[in-house]
Formats: structure tokens, C-alpha cells, sequence
């Protein structure tokens, strides 16, 4: 039906930069909200931010400033730019995407981020 794929994730060091992709693809009339959340070692998946269709976006306290989401209707798209990585931003990073011809979120399978100290 739909699949999500996250690409861009790798190692990075100290206040580096690096920018991750989603995909989403399938039978996919139109997507509501779409989103990054990040998961660490030993926590709960948090989120990161997200953005509406119509662009308007909500980040976490961790991250404004640094971090930027956008999004591309036409190709079914999310990135994030993710600024003056910090150590604490290792994560798996997931994005994912209300479809909105299924009524339901979907789930990519997450990328690793790994930002060395």
C-alpha cells in the first residue's frame, strides 16, 4: 500500500550538519501531517517536529533553532535539516505521514544518526 523511506542518516561529528530525506510512495491520493521522531538508546520515540500540509510546524523545545522540517507536496516528500548536531541528537530517526485516502499514519523504518563528541 504505502511506504515510507528514510534516507541521509551516518555519522556526523560535533556541530556538523546533516540533512535527512523521506520518501513516501504507494497509492497515495494526498498526506496530511508528516513528521520526524527520534528514538535513542534506552528511550521512548520522541518527536522531533512536524508539518502540516500547509506548511505550518511545530518543533521540539531540544531542537529549535537547529533543526528545520520541509516538505515537498508534489513529490511526496519530508526533509530535515538538522544544524549544530550535538552528541544528544543520536538517534534513530523516523518520519512518518498521514495518509489521508487510508484515514492512518504510516511508519517509515528509521535511519541511525550517530553524532560523534
Amino acid at each position: 500500500q504505502v511506504q515510507l523511506v528514510e534516507s541521509g542518516g551516518g555519522l556526523v561529528r560535533f556541530g556538523g550538519s546533516r540533512r535527512l530525506s523521506c520518501a513516501a510512495s504507494g497509492s497515495i491520493f494526498s498526506i496530511g501531517t508528516m513528521g520526524w521522531y527520534r528514538q535513542a538508546p534506552g528511550k521512548e520515540r520522541e518527536l522531533v517536529a512536524d508539518i502540516m500540509r500547509g506548511g505550518t510546524t511545530n518543533y521540539a523545545d531540544s531542537v529549535k533553532g537547529r533543526f528545520t522540517i520541509s516538505r515537498d507536496n508534489a513529490k511526496n516528500m519530508v526533509y530535515l535539516q538538522m544544524n549544530s548536531l550535538k552528541p544528544e541528537d543520536t538517534a534513530v530517526y523516523y518520519c512518518n505521514a498521514f495518509i489521508t485516502n487510508y484515514g492512518m499514519t504510516y511508519w517509515g523504518k528509521g535511519t541511525l544518526v550517530t553524532v560523534s563528541s
